[in-house]
């Protein structure tokens, strides 16, 4: 029972239940192979060093939908001491990741990402970065929303040296009775 007798939200059936997640990554800059960014190959003059990809976006996506729904990290599920992983397109870790959560019964319902980078410059990648992130989530591109920033050129991303991204995710499911 939740205080004063009133009952929680969670002992309730029928109602809908909502949790939310974060996500961040990043890489240096500097890999001899093409750069991508929530799945799109952006042009610049170098990718991200990682073992996988080094998908920025995609692997802070993951770390946002696996924390929502309390199963872990990207690193407990794909981690970079596994050669299966190495050079990965991030799009199966995302594949992978929303298939436990929908095991769980959880739908994510939106997706909101900042990008981190001096250079290059974004802002035209933008609406493709956010349809394809909202293709492996498999929610209507108005459900994921993109914005890119610098650093001001301060720090290893202001001197070209790293890209990070934030991602924050909003999960739900209707709650059953026994289910948490």
């Amino acid at each position: 029972m939740g205080i004063g007798g009133a009952s929680c939200p969670e002992e309730r059936s029928g109602i809908m239940q909502f949790r939310t997640g974060i996500g961040y990554d990043l890489h240096r800059t500097g890999a001899p192979r093409a750069l991508r960014l929530g799945g799109v190959e952006i042009p610049a003059d170098s990718g991200l060093i990682g073992h996988s990809d080094a998908d920025v976006v995609l692997h802070a996506v993951v770390d946002a939908l696996l924390g929502a729904a309390g199963i872990g990290d990207i690193g407990d599920l794909f981690p970079d001491t596994d050669g299966r992983y190495r050079d990965m397109d991030s799009r199966v870790f995302v594949e992978e990741a929303v298939q436990r959560i929908r095991a769980g019964g959880w739908e994510c319902q939106n997706c909101d990402i900042i990008v981190h980078a001096e250079r290059p410059k974004l802002a035209a990648h933008k609406p493709v970065i956010a349809a394809r992130v909202a293709e492996l989530l498999g929610v209507a591109a108005d459900r994921v929303c993109v914005k890119a920033t610098t650093n001001e050129r301060l720090g290893s991303i202001g001197r070209n040296e790293a890209i990070a991204c934030w991602a924050a995710v909003l999960l739900s499911r209707a709650e059953t009775p026994g289910r948490r």
